[in-house]
């Protein structure tokens, strides 16, 4: 790459004034890794310049909540499943069998292909939860992304014995060693790859976790200004657990034992006081805004088996700060932006709300706020240079007249043709530049086949692939 780079094209999502705005006929210029201009002209000398005539230049998207070494492995296998006994949810009976199925390998393969499909759909900015932390941050760095890694931990965890009912085993240790070993990776992530990977804590999920870590948790965040990450109210199950428990919702658990504060990213937040699932009263929402903890919306994960979240608009109304992020197949930052946007509207029965310039924010400055980064997620002078370049020509994106709206109601995957991360193009023409695409697939079919295959002694019930998730339809004779 030239030292500065000068990018001119036809429409610019802009930074000015504290918020998102649209730039005719502009450039952005890039110094190394920083953008140094963003305007209709520049004075300066560049070492070279790229005409993109009837293309969008817009921030590239942070995707707040992902699986990666898991979430390839999803498709084809936990779509149109969901036991009525676990309210639709596949948490209790899908996962362990896939997760009891999965090896080094078949994680490998994912975590390559998940370089690969977040580039192409528009990522430059993501978080992962899981424990192969080191591999992520690995092929992370050759790939270009930015990273935030959170290797997970928990004081226990739940599983079916007999398909109607939760059960909760616990660590006799509480679960501080795994703390301890996340804290000291986050160290280890300290100023990698140029700063571009970092670390947060993920103490796992608000029931399967002690007070006692809870506490340790937001301690350490502080200590450290990193983001502190926690699945919460992500199923009937989980909320009727809570409450019974402690005679609380998940949210007003978190709030009484001082866990939410602004470094807080809560994946999911589903099943909150007031939701039709739950039918239990509260202010679940007014605590969250107060705290100033964000929201990571997975809208896809949900809406595959029926449920969604009610609603963006109301989380909104109330002060939330709501950011998006994919968690299972497919982990496209497109699709969550067009979910989240329709389901929104359905929701709240609204054509107006939510807008394509809430659910932008959300993939972009909502998310660059929780993570206390003023320079992420926009296009203005001292933000990193992670961008996106859309083909405005292209036969879902075009006719251009509002370039936000056509890019979350129409745009596809295929419409987003270079991107660049930290100064450096990760995808040009559509080609992820440290990525083989084919080879990728390749090794994720291969991982895929052994993983239907060992199905079973994960299983409450020992059950089989086919049996836990039946073809749509029989096989030829």
């Amino acid at each position: 790459m030239p030292r500065r780079i000068r990018l001119n094209a036809s429409l610019i999502i802009a930074f000015q004034k504290g918020a998102h705005c649209l730039l005719k006929n502009g450039c952005v210029v890039v110094e190394d890794n920083v953008i140094v201009h963003v305007g209709r002209d520049f004075e300066g000398e560049c070492e070279e310049t790229i005409a993109l005539d009837g293309f969008v230049i817009t921030p590239g998207l942070i995707n707040t909540h992902s699986h990666l070494t898991g979430s390839p492995l999803d498709k084809s296998f936990i779509e149109d499943v969901g036991g009525r006994q676990f309210y639709m949810s596949g948490l209790p009976e899908m996962l362990p069998a896939r997760a009891a199925a999965t090896d080094a390998e078949m994680e490998a393969a994912a975590i390559e292909y998940s370089m690969i499909e977040l580039i192409r759909t528009g990522t430059t900015t993501f978080m992962e939860i899981g424990f192969r932390g080191q591999d992520v941050a690995a092929e992370a760095e050759r790939c270009g992304l930015r990273a935030y890694i959170g290797e997970a931990y928990s004081s226990g965890r739940w599983f079916t014995q007999d398909g109607h009912r939760m059960s909760y085993t616990w660590k006799e240790d509480g679960g501080l060693p795994g703390f301890q070993a996340a804290t000291e990776f986050i160290e280890k992530m300290q100023g990698r790859a140029n700063g571009r990977i970092s670390g947060f804590l993920s103490p796992l999920q608000v029931a399967l976790t002690t007070p006692e870590l809870l506490k340790a948790s937001r301690a350490a965040s502080e200590r450290l200004r990193v983001p502190l990450a926690l699945h919460v109210a992500e199923a009937v199950f989980e909320f009727d657990e809570m409450v019974q428990r402690h005679g609380m919702t998940p949210i007003e658990y978190l709030d009484h034992v001082d866990f939410l504060n602004d470094w807080c990213i809560l994946g999911h937040v589903i099943f909150t006081a007031g939701n039709s699932w739950v039918q239990f009263p509260g202010d679940d929402l007014k605590r969250l805004a107060d705290s100033g903890a964000s929201v990571a919306h997975c809208p896809w994960v949900f809406a595959r088996r029926g449920i969604a979240m009610e609603s963006f608009a109301s989380y909104q109304r109330a002060g939330v700060n709501l950011c998006l992020g994919t968690d299972t197949a497919p982990q496209s930052m497109i699709e969550a932006m067009r979910w989240a946007a329709v389901i929104g509207k359905i929701k709240g029965r609204s054509s107006t709300s939510p807008t394509a310039l809430d659910i932008f924010n959300a993939a972009t400055i909502n998310a660059a706020k929780m993570l206390h980064r003023d320079d992420l997620g926009r296009l203005a002078p001292g933000a990193k240079a992670d961008l996106l370049c859309w083909d405005g020509a292209s036969i879902f994106m075009s006719p251009v007249r509002d370039p936000l709206r056509n890019i979350v109601y129409s745009a596809q995957a295929e419409d987003l043709k270079h991107s660049m991360i930290d100064g450096h193009w990760a995808m040009w023409e559509r080609v992820v530049c440290a990525g083989d695409e084919r080879s990728a697939t390749r090794k994720l079919q291969t991982a895929a086949e052994r993983m239907w295959k060992a199905v079973g002694p994960g299983d409450w019930a020992g059950r089989t692939t086919e049996q836990l998730s039946p073809m749509s339809i029989p096989m030829f004779d």
